[in-house]
């Protein structure tokens, strides 16, 4: 049962200078020198992680944040840069134990508002554009976790959160120690917390000085705006002359909400307080709403079918006099991710994956022509364009992390940042190649194939089968600091990266191949790209593991039950053992109806029997390789108890396994330490069983 509340906002008096007094140290580059120039944890931890570009009004500056890692003291900070557009005279704003995020250029780029921590909750700052006149301007009960101004900066949007469900205390004030949560519908729990708050969009005046006037634009509302858990402020966005916002939510509680992904875009009129749907009658999920520079369009990105997450993603415009909408994508079989306007208002630049990478493309508003102008072996992950079509991003693969480039309008793409340059020279990185497997129903399948440095074709290597999670992930040019393939090649190790079916990049039919069939192709894809890598001279076939987490995990387990000794070693993190259980375990329920094909109870459908019907569990009798279990107990996507029903059905069976449990992580594992330790026992278990040093001293003790 949901309950809106106001959010509270408490007088600024003269303005904060500072934070709270923090004990924590400033997080600065970690003085790490690789030895032998190996890539190992401590290296991924100490890259610089750089967020993405933001131009200043005139187009002469760029933005932008750093983060680094303390694995010592458990955390992470992020600090503000600033540098000339093309490059040069590169400086550093802030230098503070608590990091400053979301920041953009104001007045005129004289200004830069950002968030940072007041006495614990993040607030809305403004400093000088040379970091100097660090002020809070507001003070909101419970902080924010994302701000817009409107384009006369006259209004701010911010998203605070509000009371959802009713406390223990609501219900019986007379027992104050009381914890229990009384539960009459679905959703009350969501990927990693008891849903007890939901975000709602906040409107303040601003005069430069402070935030005032805040009121909450869907008082008495118990909808989500923006919708959790990734949405923010890419789900605002204000028309050119201030006067109204647009912002996503999907208008459901409970089980409406368990069962949907149809959101909508809905018109907030500041003047007159009025609220209309301008998507009304589009079923899937309608986000990232953006109007074009002079106003006359709102472009968003437009899901087709409701309770489809992993939909072709679709360029929609509407022409907000007429309200026409067109779909800009219609005859471009893949799907976005991100867009920007330019300038003039006549293209949209957007990024997509597709063959296996993410490319930038350059989208012709009035003849639909799709341009790449921006490709190579590498990922492209933010769009912010110039008044001469330069677009301003981060790029990344799987050896290099993200720095910012420039791409002309020409084509041509330049360099901007050097944050891990110096540490990636002293690192010897995999090889990467790319490789065409032939899959079991005639197609080619494209995998990446990482090879270890000093990679010898006459030596042979143990191998690793990367299977991705999602399940309608892209397995591009992608660098992670959860799964980290570069870094798995590194300790001496061919790892493999399939495509395989219900990934996107490769048409819609590809991508959505998976959908009731978890069980069946995708997972012959997998063994066909193994089978291939298997036969090459340089590939111990006897020590090949498979590691995956999510989906990935579920592929883990099924492929235990059935890899006719394929494996000798296996990984499985956060993974669906028991789709049974799953199904009335997990929370977002039209995931669980579309991929699943419906509930198990259901006999009469023949989708939801198969599926059911070839569950991993149920092919535990069959199990033969060694398995590492590892799970959060704070994952409210998958159980903790997926993972230790597997643990347990391994031990029982006599299989080696072990399982590593973390009581404070979630779907992925975040914390400094509790990653570092998770890659360790992650590298221990597969040298256990991969290495062959390792696996004949294994054999000797055991004889």
């Amino acid at each position: 049962m949901a309950t809106a509340a106001t959010l509270s906002l408490a007088s600024c008096g003269n303005g904060a200078s500072s934070g709270a007094e923090s004990s924590a140290a400033m997080i600065d580059r970690p003085d790490y020198h690789p030895e032998g120039g190996r890539y190992t944890i401590e290296g991924l931890e100490a890259f610089g992680r750089v967020g993405n570009p933001v131009l200043s009004p005139d187009g002469s500056l760029i933005l932008y944040s750093v983060s680094y890692v303390s694995v010592p003291e458990n955390r992470s900070n992020s600090d503000l840069y600033v540098m000339k557009a093309d490059g040069t005279e590169n400086r550093r704003l802030t230098k503070t134990p608590e990091s400053e995020n979301g920041a953009v250029w104001i007045d005129g780029g004289n200004k830069i508002a950002f968030m940072a921590p007041v006495n614990g909750a993040s607030q809305l700052w403004v400093m000088n554009s040379d970091g100097s006149g660090r002020k809070a301007v507001s003070n909101v009960e419970g902080g924010i976790s994302g701000f817009l101004f409107s384009p006369d900066e006259k209004s701010v949007v911010m998203i605070g959160n509000v009371k959802y469900s009713r406390t223990a205390q609501d219900i019986y004030p007379d027992l104050p120690q009381a914890t229990g949560r009384l539960i009459d519908d679905l959703m009350y729990k969501h990927w990693d917390e008891w849903v007890t708050e939901i975000p709602h969009p906040f409107i303040g005046t601003f005069d430069g000085a402070k935030v005032a006037d805040v009121k909450d634009i869907m008082a008495d509302e118990p909808y989500e705006a923006p919708m959790k858990p990734f949405g923010g402020v890419e789900s605002f966005a204000w028309s050119p002359d201030s006067k109204s916002l647009v912002y996503v939510s999907r208008k459901k509680t409970g089980m409406d909400y368990a069962v949907s992904t149809n959101s909508d875009l809905y018109l907030y009129t500041l003047a007159s307080g009025e609220t209309r749907n301008l998507t009304e009658g589009m079923m899937g999920y309608d986000t990232n709403p953006a109007f074009s520079p002079d106003g006359t369009r709102l472009a968003w990105l437009s899901m087709e079918h409701d309770g489809y997450e992993s939909d072709k993603n679709r360029i929609f415009v509407m022409d907000m006099a007429s309200g026409e909408k067109t779909d800009l994508t219609a005859d471009w079989d893949y799907t976005a991710t991100d867009f920007a306007w330019s300038a003039k208002g006549n293209k949209i630049f957007f990024l997509a994956p597709k063959g296996g990478v993410v490319p930038m493309f350059a989208l012709d508003c009035a003849t639909k022509a799709v341009t790449e102008i921006a490709g190579g072996r590498y990922d492209y992950a933010a769009l912010a364009p110039g008044a001469d079509d330069t677009v301003f991003t981060v790029r990344h693969s799987m050896i290099a992390p993200n720095e910012i480039y420039a791409v002309a309008a020409d084509g041509n793409v330049k360099q901007l940042t050097n944050v891990n340059t110096e540490l990636l020279a002293e690192i010897e990185m995999p090889a990467v190649d790319s490789v065409l497997v032939p899959t079991t129903d005639g197609k080619l399948m494209t995998t990446w194939v990482l090879y270890p440095p000093k990679f010898d074709p006459a030596k042979k290597y143990p191998a690793i089968l990367y299977c991705q999670g999602g399940p309608q992930s892209a397995v591009s040019q992608f660098f992670s600091y959860r799964w980290n393939v570069a870094l798995m090649a590194a300790q001496g190790y061919i790892v493999i990266c399939p495509n395989r079916r219900g990934l996107p990049g490769f048409g819609t039919e590809w991508n959505a191949q998976i959908s009731g069939d978890y069980p069946g192709q995708n997972m012959k894809d997998y063994l066909a790209a193994v089978d291939f890598m298997r036969e090459k001279p340089y590939v111990d076939r006897d020590h090949v593991g498979a590691v995956g987490a999510s989906y990935g995990g579920f592929s883990v387990y099924w492929l235990a039950g059935n890899h006719d000794g394929r494996f000798a070693a296996l990984i499985a993190h956060a993974g669906i053992f028991n789709l049974d259980a799953q199904y009335l375990e997990t929370e977002e329920m039209w995931f669980a109806n579309w991929d699943l094909g419906g509930p198990f109870w259901d006999k009469s459908n023949p989708v939801a029997q198969r599926t059911f019907g070839a569950s991993p569990h149920t092919f535990v009798d069959k199990w033969t390789a060694p398995i590492l279990v590892t799970h959060g107990e704070y994952d409210f996507r998958i159980l903790a108890s997926q993972g230790m029903m597997a643990f347990n059905a391994a031990r029982l069976r006599g299989i080696p396994a072990e399982m590593l449990v973390f009581p404070d992580e979630c779907h992925w594992i975040q914390k400094p330490q509790n990653s570092v330790m998770w890659y360790r026992v992650f590298f221990r278990w597969l040298d256990k069983w991969l290495k062959p040093e390792a696996a004949t001293a294994t054999e000797a003790k055991a004889e």
